[in-house]
C-alpha cells in the first residue's frame, strides 16, 4: 500500500529555534572556559551555519580567523573534540531549563502521526547527547522509530546519508516519508533521498534559496498559538495558518499521483 507512512524530522531550527540563542551561545560559553578571547556574534554564526556540523565550524574559524594562540596541528583533533563536548554539556542545560522553547506545531503534528500509527524519526547533524536531551526529555510523550545524529554517518547535510539511512533503518521509500527541514543543506539531502520536503523557515535561513521544497511556511503552526505564513507550495490546501498531518498526506498523495 502506497502513500505517507512517516515523518522525519532535523533538529536544529526544526524542532527548536536553537541556532541564534542555542549553540552559538553554548559556543561562546565555551570558548571563554577555554580562555580563548573571541565570540561568535548572530551574523559570524550565520556564515558558519553553512558548514555542517559544529566540529567542522570551529575548525573552519581556527583555519581562516585563528583561536588568538598557537594551536599545535597535532593538538587539534583532541582540543576541537574537547571544546565540542564541553559546548554540548552547556547546550543540553540550555534545554532542560526551558530555554529553548519547542517551534510551533512540531508536538501537535508529531501527536497526529502517532495517533495514525507513522513511524516518527529524527536525522540530524547536532550531537548525539544534544539529539537525545530533545527526544527523550522535552519530547518524552512521543514516540520515537529512531533519532539519527551526530557521527552515525560519515557526509553531513547536503549529502543525503543520513536520510538514506533513516529510510533503511524503518524499511520505507523516499516517497513514503515527509521530512521537516529548515535550510538549503538539509533541504538539498533530504531532496538527494528522493523525500518529500516541508520546509519551516527560521531567522537564519528565510533569505536562503529553499525554492526546491514541496512546500515552505514559516512554521507548522497551533491553532491556539503562533500561526505560519505560506510562501510556497500547498495547492489545494485550505491554509489558515496552520498545517495538518491530514492535509500534508493528502497533498503529496496528489503531487506523486
Amino acid at each position: 500500500m502506497g502513500g505517507i507512512k512517516a515523518i522525519i524530522f532535523d533538529q536544529d531550527g526544526v524542532i527548536i529555534d536553537t541556532e541564534r540563542d542555542g549553540h552559538r551561545v553554548a559556543f561562546n560559553k565555551t570558548f571563554k572556559e577555554f580562555g580563548f578571547d573571541f565570540e561568535w556574534d548572530a551574523d559570524y554564526y550565520y556564515e558558519l551555519l553553512q558548514v555542517a556540523g559544529g566540529k567542522e565550524r570551529m575548525r573552519r574559524h581556527l583555519h581562516t580567523k585563528g583561536f588568538g594562540k598557537e594551536i599545535n596541528p597535532s593538538e587539534e583533533d583532541e582540543l576541537i573534540k574537547k571544546l565540542h563536548k564541553r559546548k554540548t554539556e552547556i547546550f543540553i542545560e540550555l534545554i532542560k531549563t526551558g530555554s529553548l522553547p519547542l517551534r510551533p506545531g512540531i508536538k501537535r503534528i508529531m501527536k497526529e502521526a502517532m495517533a495514525r500509527g507513522f513511524k516518527i524519526g529524527i536525522c540530524t547533524t547536532s550531537n548525539e547527547k544534544a539529539a537525545h536531551a530533545v527526544a527523550y526529555g522535552i519530547l518524552k510523550e512521543i514516540k520515537f522509530d529512531f533519532v539519527l545524529a551526530g557521527d552515525v554517518v560519515k557526509k553531513k547535510k547536503p549529502d543525503p546519508e543520513i536520510y538514506l539511512l533513516g529510510l533503511k533503518t524503518v524499511n520505507l521509500k523516499a516517497e513514503e516519508c515527509i521530512v521537516f527541514e529548515d535550510s538549503k543543506n538539509g533541504l538539498a539531502a533530504a531532496k538527494a533521498a528522493g523525500m518529500n520536503v516541508v520546509v519551516t523557515t527560521n531567522s537564519y535561513t528565510e533569505k536562503e534559496d529553499l525554492s526546491k521544497g514541496d512546500i515552505i511556511v514559516t512554521c507548522l503552526g497551533d491553532p491556539e498559538g503562533e500561526k505560519g505564513e505560506l510562501i510556497k507550495g500547498g495547492r489545494g490546501i485550505d491554509y489558515n495558518g496552520v498545517l495538518w498531518l491530514d492535509q500534508l498526506t493528502a497533498y503529496f498523495a496528489g503531487i506523486s499521483s
